[in-house]
């Protein structure tokens, strides 16, 4: 493990492999540079490029400053290339994604290409209803520091069934949890007020992007990759057959070194 020190002070904690270009890898919500097959996706990334995984602010080993601003995230990004750079890839999984694309659109030649995998803003009012009801929810439940009851909120609202989301709660993952509860506030903040499709934002990304999506997702993860592709000034979208949103890494991996090594 090294570390980073962000804008504003605080640690980022991150690991280092392979060789080559330099390419960040930006997670999604509830998730630590060790999480799920995380480990994985960057054993084979790492055959191709230098590879940094690293805990996002409020998670794993890295620190977090108050007050958050979803700014701070993208200084975050801009001291691991500082660390490693002059010039980054970034490849963003879920709200990852999201942070990835402001990152891109705020950092200038600092970030050279854009991949993201399943961005979870959506045009469509009934998503968006249902996002300012969840958003609701994690903020009073992080106001009353009923961590185990965000965490709860979340699962829900990704379209975990309620009686599952109990049994989660019993299991031992659970208390991993509810340690990041926090920053599912930051991963709201980096969506947006409402989850739209950001598409002035996208419109400022002047690097090639990369813009895929899994064919076993949900209808509006496919309608989301369309709208952003095309809002992007130079971006390729691809769509991966059978994937949802737990991607394997083995499927992934390919189309990103492909697009990445252009």
């Amino acid at each position: 493990m090294e570390t980073a020190r962000s804008a504003d002070g605080t640690a980022i904690a991150y690991d280092q492999s392979g060789h080559g270009p330099l390419l960040i890898i930006v997670d999604g919500a509830m998730n630590t540079r060790s999480s799920g097959t995380k480990p994985q996706l960057v054993d084979l990334l790492a055959a191709h490029f230098t590879v940094l995984s690293y805990d996002r602010r409020g998670r794993g080993d890295s620190g977090d400053t108050q007050p958050y601003t979803a700014g701070r995230e993208i200084e975050d990004i801009e001291a691991l290339i500082g660390q490693a750079g002059p010039a980054a890839h970034l490849y963003g999984l879920s709200s990852g994604g999201c942070l990835a694309l402001n990152a891109a659109a705020q950092l200038g030649p600092k970030v050279s290409k854009l991949a993201m995998y399943e961005v979870p803003y959506s045009d469509d009012p009934a998503f968006q209803q249902a996002y300012a009801q969840y958003r609701e929810q994690l903020a009073s439940a992080l106001a009353g520091n009923r961590r185990g009851d965000a965490v709860a909120a979340f699962v829900r609202f990704v379209g975990t069934p309620a009686d599952q989301v109990e049994a989660m709660r019993q299991a031992p993952f659970w208390s991993g949890m509810e340690a990041i509860a926090p920053t599912l506030a930051y991963d709201a903040d980096v969506i947006g007020q409402d989850a739209s499709v950001p598409v002035k934002r996208a419109a400022q990304v002047e690097v090639p992007a990369l813009v895929v999506y899994g064919t076993a997702s949900p209808p509006f993860m496919a309608e989301t990759a369309r709208t952003l592709s095309r809002a992007l000034p130079h971006a390729e979208l691809r769509a991966l057959d059978g994937q949802d949103h737990n991607v394997d890494p083995a499927v992934l991996a390919p189309v990103l070194t492909a697009f990445l090594s252009k």
